[in-house]
């Protein structure tokens, strides 16, 4: 696989700090059933790391201590991690609201069946992966029957409250272009998702969330062995906007890495880019027990274009 750090350190992306604390969000491992090709962590079935119990209940000690309202947890498939359910059930137990970033297909394998039903009663708020609402489409990002196993997810979500318009269970969709392109209007496509899920199959969601793809990892070893990376790096750059710099994710959000390592963003922490707290040269979630989170400067590099191109891109969608 090819790397594509070395072709973003020398950036001229604008110097950007962080404000106030709002969501943690955590990659509990590269663990999934799935192997997408525009996945950024690299997940698949293959994968062993996973976070360790100590780690897990350093992060809920962590959570309890800051001022973040919100545990964003990432994966992978994150359920496929055996103290998701531990997690959950601390953390919203403290009242913290709970996001599960879901590709939706774990929740018809077996062992799983319950999955829903427990997001469900513990009222996560679930971001899932759709890419499309074209089977063709689907399938040929994320591996054949991936969109009927999604669809059958969905009806069962929709089933328990999620996406309703009666109900306070949040059902988010999320879009990724197919190729090195940028997204369209989150607004726009929206529409089109909600016409073309209800008509088809009587499926609802709450809103879609636009993301860019980002020049890193697979997607980013696809696009230079396809000769397209300095392409779609000119595209990136000369979409940028500044109005985007004030609502960048990694404003209000630190990342922590399956070994408990923080970092600026998920995006940074893919990269090996790691927060560099009061002198630390990796900031661990034992720091953040003893030491606060002030006005740092963001680590940042060329990727960081794919979030300020066009409308935006963050892990609630578009930014503008």
């Amino acid at each position: 696989m090819h790397d594509t750090l070395p072709l973003l350190l020398n950036s001229g992306f604008p110097e950007i700090h962080r404000n106030g604390l709002e969501i943690l969000q955590a990659n509990l491992g590269y663990k999934c059933n799935q192997r997408c090709q525009h996945c950024h962590v690299n997940a698949g079935p293959n994968r062993k790391e996973m976070m360790s119990r100590d780690n897990v209940e350093l992060l809920l000690e962590v959570l309890n201590k800051s001022s973040a309202t919100k545990l964003d947890i990432t994966g992978g498939a994150p359920e496929m991690h055996p103290d998701f359910a531990y997690l959950v059930q601390q953390a919203t137990a403290s009242g913290v609201q709970v996001i599960d970033r879901c590709n939706l297909t774990i929740l018809n394998e077996d062992g799983y069946e319950h999955m829903a039903e427990f997001l469900a009663q513990h009222k996560v708020e679930i971001v899932a992966s759709m890419p499309c609402y074209l089977e063709e489409n689907v399938d040929t990002q994320r591996g054949d029957g991936v969109y009927k196993s999604s669809i059958q997810a969905l009806t069962k979500l929709n089933s328990l409250g999620y996406g309703q318009s009666n109900c306070d269970l949040q059902l988010n969709l999320v879009y990724n272009p197919a190729g090195p392109v940028l997204p369209p209007s989150q607004e726009s496509l929206m529409q089109d998702y909600k016409k073309e899920l209800s008509q088809r199959y009587g499926i609802v969601f709450n809103q879609l969330y636009c993301l860019a793809n980002m020049p890193i990892k697979r997607f980013g070893s696809t696009l230079i062995s396809n000769g397209q990376f300095d392409e779609y790096m000119q595209l990136l750059k000369s979409s940028h906007k500044d109005k985007n710099l004030d609502t960048v994710m990694c404003r209000n959000l630190l990342s922590i890495d399956w070994e408990g390592y923080i970092y600026d963003c998920d995006f940074n922490q893919m990269l090996n880019l790691p927060l560099k707290l009061n002198g630390h040269p990796r900031t661990h979630l034992q720091h953040l027990l003893q030491e606060e989170i002030g006005n740092n400067k963001i680590i940042v590099a060329d990727h960081c274009y794919g979030c300020t191109a066009g409308n935006g891109s963050s892990c609630g969608g578009s930014l503008s």
